[in-house]
């Protein structure tokens, strides 16, 4: 009987207590509380040296993303130049496929 106790016992202790050491390596551990985490930066480790975070830091601030990331927006896109004329997008439409115009029917119209 202690055989078969100690059979079953292990797996489920192992299956309780693998999760809780992987999660010490992590920034966030469980907590039972309203939150129900809590934050542990020291437990991660960074792969970045000072000198790298401070010039990724010096470039953001620079280019004007390091407005938008510190209040949490993102960051608009950066125009790669000028568009096409409504002319160009036009003329592109009636000059596609069949197979093209059936598969663009089927993605916005279900048909």
């Amino acid at each position: 009987m202690s055989i078969i106790r100690t059979a079953t016992v292990l797996p489920i202790l192992a299956v309780l207590i693998v999760p809780s050491v992987a999660q010490a390596n992590s920034e966030w551990h469980f907590t039972g509380g309203e939150a129900g985490y809590t934050s542990f930066p020291d437990h991660v480790t960074s792969t970045k040296t000072r000198a790298e975070v401070l010039r990724e830091l010096e470039q953001a601030k620079a280019d004007g993303s390091y407005f938008y990331l510190q209040r949490g927006v993102p960051v608009p896109s950066r125009d790669t130049g000028p568009g096409k004329t409504r002319e160009q997008v036009l003329k592109e439409l009636a000059n596609i496929s069949p197979e093209e115009r059936a598969r663009m029917d089927e993605l916005y119209f279900g048909q």
